[in-house]
């Protein structure tokens, strides 16, 4: 998918998003995420610092990745340092049910 890269940083894992997440990439987008799970990652990083535009598809891809990073053990955190996206996550409540970041070093070290 273009737009979308994984990069593997031990037991982390960073999948960058594309300026755009609506129905055509949400899919697709959310199989990059469900391949990042893999075992020993306790954690996968959704790098939005790209990211313009989040549409309900978006959101709900993200809400269905949380339940499956859950599922394997795992932790889906945002870096999402995007005013206008991220406004829109807070409208529909996402950062109460994922933990959002703002820069890349503390979506590492997962303080907030």
């Amino acid at each position: 998918m273009t737009g979308t890269a994984t990069a593997a940083m031990g037991p982390l894992t960073v999948v960058t998003f594309p300026a755009e997440i609506d129905v055509a990439t949400a899919g697709a987008i959310g199989e990059q995420v469900a391949a990042a799970l893999a075992p020993g990652v306790h954690a996968v990083i959704a790098d939005m610092t790209a990211t313009t535009f989040c549409d309900s598809a978006g959101i709900n891809m993200l809400i269905r990745a949380k339940k499956q990073a859950t599922r394997h053990g795992a932790e889906l955190r945002l870096l999402l340092p995007r005013p206008n996206v991220l406004r829109v996550l807070e409208i529909q409540g996402v950062d109460a049910v994922l933990p959002i970041y703002h820069s890349l070093e503390r979506a590492l070290a997962g303080a907030r």
